[in-house]
């Protein structure tokens, strides 16, 4: 694993909103009021968070599945020297939430949020086409809490 530095600020950042993201029309505002920044600064540390390697990928809320549209697991039997290129065919979707690698004949796993059961169903066979990789489509059928905040150990 490779570690990124992070300065007080950018830690502070992203340790403090794991949880609890203000759903409101200017989040950041909100984010830049408790850390002492302005909106423009913790957009700016946000977005190089972004670029510096997987420090930050997605700014946004987790919903309970089904709560909001249709959501499945899938993963893709990926051979090995094609993973990167695939992995960023799947991650070109909006819909996919995120995606990663496993020690499995499916290699490459990811979640998928759509509107609709249809338009889930119509991304899954398009991935597939294009990838030209076997997929499994594995739905929630328990759901059960697991908690995606994950403080910050390095540094």
């Amino acid at each position: 694993m490779t570690r990124i530095p992070l300065n007080p600020v950018e830690r502070r950042l992203v340790d403090s909103f794991q949880r609890n993201f203000p759903l409101i029309p200017r989040p950041f505002r909100i984010l830049a009021e408790t850390l002492r920044l302005t909106e423009g600064e913790v957009l700016h540390t946000l977005g190089q968070l972004a670029k510096a390697a997987g420090v930050v990928n997605r700014v946004g809320p987790v919903f309970r599945p089904h709560g909001i549209g249709s959501s499945t697991l899938a993963a893709l039997r990926v051979p090995p020297e094609r993973l990167e290129a695939v992995a960023a065919c799947v991650s070109a979707y909006e819909e996919v939430n995120h995606n990663y690698e496993r020690e499995h004949t499916f290699n490459l796993w990811f979640v998928i949020t759509a509107a609709t059961p249809d338009r889930l169903a119509r991304v899954l066979e398009d991935i597939a086409h294009r990838t030209g990789c076997e997929m499994l489509n594995l739905p929630l059928v328990h759901a059960h809490h697991i908690d995606l905040g994950f403080p910050l150990a390095w540094n």
